[in-house]
This record gives structure tokens, C-alpha cells and sequence, in this order.
């Protein structure tokens, strides 16, 4: 059979379409990967395409692997020289060769969120900031953001109006200076250096160009404006450019992600062909339907509609709870039940909008003894240990990162103290040079005395271990179990004798065979690319290898690109999901991206999708009551096996919890009678089901700048004020809890008066 025979219509037209730009609209489960790897094969095999001139993009390690190992199965010649790689993995790349041109050396570090966080930390203290009102987090989104628009420190100084603003371009132009000092970028910068190289040096682009002639982009509706702007400076020369992606899952606008760089290719690509593919290969019929239905509610998308030869299945459910208590308990219930009919625990997976929503799941689901897994906790390479054996790696590998050198100087204990390292630092800053470099010539720091040698001794330390990194025939595993037995890291885990410390034992053992295995598969194996790889990790690339039967929890932007035979959707109540923030905007922008992130959740399904929501539900210490969430209530009453007011699954009514002063809700083990009646709520008491009301003022008694307020988060300033349609959203920085966006009514801000 021929390689192309096993391709639907649609998919062979976007393989053999390979000329010019082409924009393939692949629905969920369309077999969009099946489309990239024959289209690269049809580039080499049919079209005498050279391997090395074709480049293929996509968002996760776990994705280009993927697809890399599909590319082997399906090309007879070459796959190895194509370059299939994430969009950071691919500008390092390039960075790597020629980020000298930029001031920086090819041993840059790659710093993750927990390094940026200590480093804006630092420089909020350097530039004596207030931390209540420029919170390090805070002041990350907005660079993260500006660096995303491609906007650097000068002229975001040059377009800030207002004391605040000004404050934080210093705060952005601080911060950029000491990554530049620690040789170091962070993810953002990733992107957007590769970026200024190549407007910066025309011979440079020129050459990938002429490098990547034939360009495949997966995922695209995912690109913020620096990765678009990246993808057409490439592509500018021939247009060879193929873009796979569906606006129908666009879900990530709060990292940046712009929906219209896929709505709008053709503008940006004339001559644009465009190929849709709808049929779908992973769910049922009647999945499908309902993620149709909910769909086509979106204005702005282009107009598709997916089908599917499978069976059309049982239909989708939802049960509805008195409280968020007998929901969570009714879906452990349910993993048991499934479980003995045969289904594997790794099989089904809860999906909710909020990491707060794990709480009560997790803790019915040790009560029913289900095994399960959060995605999204705490990421293997941010735990302490880790941390600190990859800082130790850092400074081996690049002794001008200031911040591995602050992280481990003392770690294991030597007696080098906060006073110590501050006097190294100072020493550093006045001298022009960085901190190792004072580390080494401690001796001649004024004031160090007594702590100089045990400085001088952990340099001597470090040395050492440089020698066993450019030892050939030590690989970075020995290099690992060298750090741990030279430096006394593994001796005080072992005598602290706890089993905490012994876990910890274990996960740097799990790293040495991280690096043991990057060695094998690595065909020049090197210190800097092992540290590269761990830092472009991400926690969906990790969830195979800690799933082995285990129940799934995750938040619903952590499933994109996931699939499970048995999907629970969890609190589809409006003011949840959709959120009550988004239900409020004046712009339907924010109510369609809640809705396509419920079409991505409905589309996780392969066999069998179950939607819960509960009438009460304690959020954030505060008890809410809300309707049926809109997504489900558009899904037409043939399509959807609706319940209200389940029972709780196993608890008998004295076990029920105690919900005080709220006389009306029916005893549990009450059902209404099961309708079919779209959205019907016929059965909710009194008070029950109904939306929160937002009564919108005429005008408020505060603007901008006045001091405000609340009753839970004490007093703070309010930064800006919106004006929609049904109510003012207030952006406040409270003194303690940071910034918060409020809706006026809710609020109840009282001005301050002095």
C-alpha cells in the first residue's frame, strides 16, 4: 500500500500542497501529526527535499518527540538531519552559535521561573522598591508581556506615562541588566534575542533562510507576536511556510498567545491556500456533537465542523451536586466503579478551570483509595535538591551565574554566612567582575577574615569538579555523584536520617538517570546542552513517565494535546467556568476563550465525558451559589444526558457535611426527576440556580489614585478603573495582598480619607 493511501482527502491535499504558504485548520483529532510527518516525507522522498532544509516547529519536548519518532518510521532516508525541535529549543540552537554577536557567551544560562523570581527579588531590593506595591510576580507578567511584543527596556521607558510605569521600566532595564551580567536569558528572551539577531544581522537570518527553506509550524494558534514575528522573518524569503492549528483550541491569551495570528494568516501570508481537516479519529459521535454545539457560539473563529466515522456512543452527562463536597465524592466513586468494570485508573482524568478545585478531589480520592496524580504540582526539576545540583552544574559550567553561585555557596552548610556572601557581592559589583570571580580571591576581600578560607575552599571545590567535567571519560552522571560525595551534599542528607531526606536521595538518583539516558541519545554529549534540555522541560512532557496507573487531575489548560478514553469535566457552573471575571467583560473576547478552553476539555474524550457541577460550592472561603455553566446549557436536550441534584455517591445523610443556616436545600438523597428540558433548573429551592446579579452604579465614590478599602484585603491603591457595560472592573494593589481586579459591585470599596 501506498504511504499516502492510509491519508483522507483533506490530509492529502494538505501533504501534497507544498509550495507557497499553506494554513491546514486541523479540528481536535484530525491527525494533524499524521499531515506534518507524511508532508516531511513527501518534501524528501517525492520532492527531493533536503532533510537539513526543512525545520519543524512545535510547543513541547513531548510533542517534537513525537513527532521525530514518527518522521524515522515514516522517511527511508535523512530523518535524523531534519530539525524537529520546540520553538525555545530551536532559537537556543541558533543562540548557542551566535549569541556572541549579543554580548553574551555560548555557556548562557536559561533561567526558569523560580530563578527569575529570586532575581527580580534582588533587584526590587537593589533599586529600594516597595515590594507591596511592585510585587516580583507582578512585575515578571508585565516584562514577560512586553518581551512577547517584542517591546525591550528603552522603549518601554519611552512609551511609559505615569509614575508607575516609569517605575517599572526601570524595574524591566534592572532586571535585564543582571541577566546580561549572569550571562544568562530567560525563557522569553529565548524568542525575542533570536529575534533581535536576526533583524540585527541580516547575513545571519540570511543564512537560515537559506538554511530552512521548507518551514512546518504545529500548534499555531498558540504564537504570541515574538514567535510569529520569528517564524516570518524565516519564511520571508521563500514562503515554503506550512501552519497547522485549529482557533477553535486557542487557550493560552494569558501567556501571550494572539488568536488572530491563525485567523489572520492570509492577511499576513497573501496567497495563502487553506486546507480544513474535520474528521475526527479519537471520539465518539456524540462527543463531537456536543463540542459542535458548544462551539459554533463563538463569533470569531473560522467556520468548521467535526465529524467522525466512529460509533456515536453513549451521550455526554452532567450531574449536578448539592455542594462541591458530593460532586468531588461522586467522581471518586465513580473511578471505582469504572475501575472494576475493567477500566485502568490511568484511563480517566478530572479536568477543572482552577487549581484550587484539586483540593477536595484529591482528598476523596485518598478516601476512596484511588490512586492519582496532580499535573501541574510541584515540577521534578523545582524541587529544593534538584535546585541545588543543578546550581552546583551552573557554576561547573558557567562560573559567571551569579545566582547558582548565591544558591550553593553555602549549601551543603559551611559556615559562609548572609554577611559573608554580601561582602563577596559588593567586592564584585565595585571590582566590575562577578561573584565567583570574588569567591576565588576571597583572601583579598576586605572583611571577609575567618570566612575566607572557607570560601577559598569551596571554589577549590568547584575546581575540582571542572577538572572531572572535562574528563572525557567521566559522563555528567559521574560528574552528578561527584558533586554529591566532593561537596558533603550526599553526607547531610544521610545523617539528617529522616525520610524526607532519603526521597530527596532518590530524586537526584532519578536525575542521574535523566543524564544517563540524555547520553545515550545525545550524539555529542556536553554539560551546557544536559542543563538546556532540564530547563526547557515541562511538567505535560513528565506526566508518561510518572503515570503508571494512576487517575489524572489537571487543570484544563494543562490537558491540551491529551487524550483519555474516560473524561470528568468538574464545576461547569457559570461564575466558575465560565469564570465570573469573564462572564462581566464588556468584551465577549474573554467569554469565547472560557468557551474554547470548554471545547478543548470536551474534545479530551475518547469514549465517555461526564460534567459535574454542585449549586454550593466554597471558593476561597466563601460560600457561592451558582447556576449551570452557559457551556452546558448549550448543548440541545437530545444530545445531553442531564441529572440534577444527584446524590452523593456512598455517604449516608448524617455523614453529609454541616451547611448551616441554609434551610432550603432538600435533604440529600433527594433528586429532582431527570430532564431533558435545556438548562432547566425547575428543581433548585428557593434562591438556588440563579446568577450572581451585578447591579452596576452610576458612579463610584473613588478613582484612581485614592486610597480604598476592602473588607477582606484591608487597604490599597487603586491603579486603574474600567468601565463596561454592566459594571466597573477596579484593578487595586493592596498593601498586602497585591494586585487584585474586582468588579465594583462585588468589591464594596470604601475610599480611605486622610
Amino acid at each position: 500500500m501506498s504511504l499516502y493511501e492510509a491519508l483522507n482527502d483533506r490530509q492529502k491535499e494538505a501533504v501534497f500542497c507544498t509550495e507557497g504558504p499553506l494554513l491546514v485548520l486541523a479540528g481536535a483529532g484530525s491527525g494533524k501529526t499524521r499531515v506534518l510527518t507524511h508532508r516531511i516525507a513527501h518534501l524528501i522522498e517525492e520532492k527531493g527535499v533536503n532533510p537539513w532544509n526543512i525545520l519543524a516547529i512545535t510547543f513541547t519536548n513531548k510533542a517534537a518527540g513525537e513527532m521525530k519518532k514518527r518522521v524515522q518510521q515514516t522517511v527511508s532516508f535523512g530523518a535524523d538531519s531534519v530539525w524537529v525541535s520546540t520553538f525555545h529549543s530551536t532559537c537556543v540552537r541558533i543562540l548557542r552559535r551566535h549569541c556572541d554577536q549579543l554580548g553574551f557567551t555560548s555557556s548562557f544560562s536559561i533561567y526558569d521561573p523560580d530563578d527569575q523570581k529570586v532575581l527580580m527579588r534582588q533587584v526590587l531590593k537593589a533599586l529600594d522598591v516597595d515590594t507591596k506595591l511592585y510585587r516580583d510576580r507582578v512585575m515578571l507578567g508585565y516584562i514577560s508581556e512586553a518581551k512577547n511584543r517584542l517591546i525591550g527596556p528603552a522603549e518601554y521607558e519611552k512609551d511609559a506615562s505615569g509614575s508607575r510605569e516609569k517605575k517599572v521600566a526601570l524595574i524591566y532595564q534592572t532586571y535585564q541588566e543582571e541577566l546580561r551580567k549572569n550571562n544568562a536569558m530567560d525563557f522569553d528572551d529565548l524568542i525575542a534575542k533570536t529575534v533581535e539577531l536576526f533583524c540585527g544581522f541580516p547575513e545571519i537570518l540570511e543564512y537560515y533562510q537559506e538554511r530552512f527553506r521548507y518551514i512546518l509550524v504545529d500548534e499555531y494558534q498558540d504564537t504570541n507576536y515574538a514567535q510569529f514575528k520569528l517564524v516570518e522573518l524565516l519564511a520571508s524569503k521563500y514562503q515554503n511556510l506550512c501552519v497547522v492549528g485549529d482557533d477553535d483550541q486557542s487557550i493560552y491569551k494569558f501567556r501571550g498567545a494572539d488568536v488572530r495570528n491563525i485567523l489572520e494568516f492570509e492577511t499576513a501570508f497573501p496567497g495563502a491556500k487553506v486546507v480544513k481537516l474535520e474528521q475526527n479519529y479519537r471520539s465518539t459521535g456524540s462527543i463531537l456533537t456536543a463540542a459542535n454545539e458548544v462551539i459554533q457560539n463563538n463569533k470569531k473563529r473560522k467556520k468548521k465542523t467535526l465529524w467522525t466515522a466512529n460509533q456515536e456512543g453513549s451521550l455526554p452527562q452532567y450531574r449536578q451536586f448539592q455542594t462541591g463536597e458530593e460532586e468531588a465524592d461522586y467522581i471518586a466513586g465513580q473511578f471505582r466503579q469504572y475501575h472494576k468494570s475493567g477500566r485502568e485508573y490511568k484511563d480517566m482524568a478530572v479536568l477543572y478551570r482552577t487549581n484550587a478545585q484539586s483540593r477536595l478531589l484529591e482528598e476523596y480520592c485518598i478516601k476512596w483509595d484511588i490512586p492519582y496524580i496532580v499535573v501541574g504540582g510541584v515540577n521534578f526539576y523545582q524541587r529544593k535538591e534538584i535546585k541545588d545540583v543543578l546550581a552546583y552544574l551552573k557554576t561547573i559550567a558557567n562560573g559567571v551565574d551569579d545566582l547558582a553561585v548565591t544558591r550553593i555557596i553555602n549549601v551543603p552548610k559551611r559556615g559562609i554566612g548572609a554577611v559573608s556572601v554580601g561582602k563577596l557581592s559588593a567586592y564584585a559589583a565595585e571590582q566590575g567582575v562577578h561573584l565567583y570571580d570574588a569567591v576565588r580571591v576571597a583572601d583579598q576581600v576586605p572583611g571577609m577574615k575567618k570566612a575566607a578560607t572557607k570560601v577559598l575552599d569551596f571554589s577549590r571545590q568547584i575546581e575540582a569538579l571542572r577538572e572531572i567535567q572535562e574528563d572525557p571519560e567521566k559522563s555528567i552522571g559521574d560528574l552528578i555523584r561527584a558533586v554529591l560525595e566532593n561537596t558533603g551534599y550526599r553526607q547531610e542528607l544521610e545523617e539528617e536520617g529522616e525520610e524526607a531526606s532519603q526521597n530527596r536521595l532518590e530524586n537526584i538518583e532519578e536525575l542521574i538517570s535523566k543524564a544517563a539516558s540524555y547520553s545515550a541519545a545525545a550524539a555529542e554529549p556536553s554539560l551546557n546542552e544536559f542543563l538546556e534540555q532540564v530547563a526547557l522541560v515541562a511538567d505535560v512532557d513528565r506526566m508518561e513517565d510518572e503515570l503508571t496507573s494512576r487517575v489524572v487531575l489537571m487543570t484544563l489548560h494543562s490537558a491540551k494535546g491529551l487524550e483519555f478514553p474516560v473524561v470528568f469535566l468538574a464545576g461547569m457552573e457559570d461564575g466558575l467556568f465560565p469564570s465570573m471575571m469573564s462572564i462581566s467583560y464588556e468584551d465577549q473576547g474573554e467569554v469565547e476563550e472560557e468557551r474554547r478552553l470548554c471545547y478543548v476539555g470536551i474534545t479530551r474524550a475518547r469514549e465517555e465525558l461526564i460534567m459535574t457541577g454542585a449549586r454550593l460550592r466554597v471558593i476561597n472561603g466563601e460560600t457561592r451559589y451558582g447556576k449551570i455553566s452557559r457551556f452546558v446549557q448549550e448543548i440541545p436536550e437530545e444530545y445531553l444526558d442531564m441529572r440534577l441534584l444527584e446524590p452523593a455517591f456512598s455517604r449516608q445523610r448524617s455523614e453529609a457535611p454541616d451547611i448551616r443556616g441554609s434551610a432550603t436545600i432538600p435533604p440529600q438523597g433527594q433528586m429532582a426527576e431527570e430532564t431533558r428540558r435545556k438548562g432547566s433548573v425547575s428543581s433548585f429551592a428557593p434562591g438556588f440556580g440563579k446568577s450572581f446579579v451585578i447591579t452596576k452604579a452610576s458612579s463610584l465614590d473613588y478613582q484612581e489614585g485614592d486610597r480604598v478599602r476592602h473588607q477582606k484585603y484591608g487597604e490599597g491603591v487603586v491603579k486603574e478603573i474600567k468601565d463596561g457595560k454592566k459594571d466597573y472592573e477596579v484593578t487595586i494593589c493592596f498593601d498586602q495582598a497585591g494586585v487584585k481586579r474586582m468588579l465594583a459591585s462585588f468589591a464594596r470599596l470604601e475610599k480611605v480619607e486622610f
